[in-house]
């Protein structure tokens, strides 16, 4: 099982690669360079997922059997969660999708539903106006444009 650690970090630590430079390939925004731009934030996940890849490279862990319980099938369920947030953020929007994303995951993991969608209601909102606001990034709104200010 060790080297399956080591194996995926290889991976990952590729994965990590392409994607940061990926970031490198966006258009430079009208009027020119800023701080804080598009490839921001996914060249920060990159960074996060070569650093997480490596340590996995270095320190494998010794027993990490598939767990096939429970366990297992909501780590398929979160994968799928996240494939449909992908999918519906443009067409929903931003808040909407990370209200049910979110929502889903938190339920998933204990949480009462109502508490759970709460959560990934304030969640939503809290990231939009960060992004919108003090960041100056435009996510999508979707089903929520009639909100758009401009």
């Amino acid at each position: 099982m060790v080297s399956n650690d080591r194996i995926f970090g290889i991976l990952m630590i590729v994965l990590a690669v392409a994607y940061g430079w990926g970031t490198t390939q966006f258009n430079e925004p009208f009027g020119g360079a800023e701080a804080v731009g598009p490839e921001t934030f996914p060249r920060l996940l990159a960074v996060v997922l070569a650093l997480s890849s490596l340590y996995m490279i270095v320190r494998p862990d010794p027993d990490n059997a598939w767990p096939w319980s429970r366990t297992g099938i909501e780590l398929i369920v979160a994968v799928v969660v996240l494939i449909l947030y992908a999918a519906l953020l443009q067409p929903l929007g931003f808040i909407i999708s990370t209200t049910l994303a979110v929502g889903t995951l938190c339920w998933r993991m204990g949480a009462r539903p109502v508490k759970a969608y709460v959560t990934g209601a304030i969640s939503g909102v809290a990231v939009y106006l960060l992004f919108s606001f003090a960041l100056d990034l435009a996510l999508p709104l979707g089903l929520l444009s009639f909100m758009e200010v401009g």
